[in-house]
């Protein structure tokens, strides 16, 4: 039986070496945090950190999970994190908000990687992440706003 360290806790898990690790966050773990979108990788909702690096849930098989640290939405914390938090609620980001948890979790792995990105930098980083509620100009000023505010 495979086990997954997630949010900081070791889980062991029922499921079969190529299922997607969106499968066993929502289905079988209840983390449903993480959103399915697409299923093909295009959307961002089901995005996480694996060892702090932002990828797809949805596309990315238990077994190149296991012995990698994976952080849901639920346990995302951190300097980053909590200044995204505020700069999100203060420029009011949030319309459906389906899509937050992967904007959220991939803006904070941008702010690990460079504390103050450039427009084209937020850009690359976000370009994964679909909105359809088009907040790209609120999201860009949100995390811009957050980078000012950890330092």
């Amino acid at each position: 039986m495979p086990s997954l360290d997630i949010n900081g806790r070791r889980f062991d898990i029922e499921a079969e070496a190529d299922t997607p690790l969106l499968w066993v966050l929502r289905g079988e773990l209840k983390l449903t945090g993480t959103k399915f979108g697409c299923g093909i990788a295009q959307c961002g909702a089901c995005t996480i950190h694996l060892n702090g690096v932002a990828v797809r849930a949805c596309v990315t098989p238990v077994s190149a999970a296991i012995g990698q640290a994976i952080t849901t939405i639920e346990a995302l914390a951190g300097r980053e994190a909590e200044a995204l938090r505020a700069a999100w609620t203060q420029i009011d980001v949030v319309q459906c908000g389906y899509c937050q948890s992967g904007q959220l979790m991939s803006a904070c792995a941008l702010l690990k990687k460079s504390p103050h990105p450039t427009d084209a930098e937020i850009d690359a980083a976000m370009a994964g992440n679909l909105c359809r509620c088009g907040t790209y100009p609120r999201i860009r000023a949100a995390i811009h706003s957050a980078a000012g505010r950890k330092t």
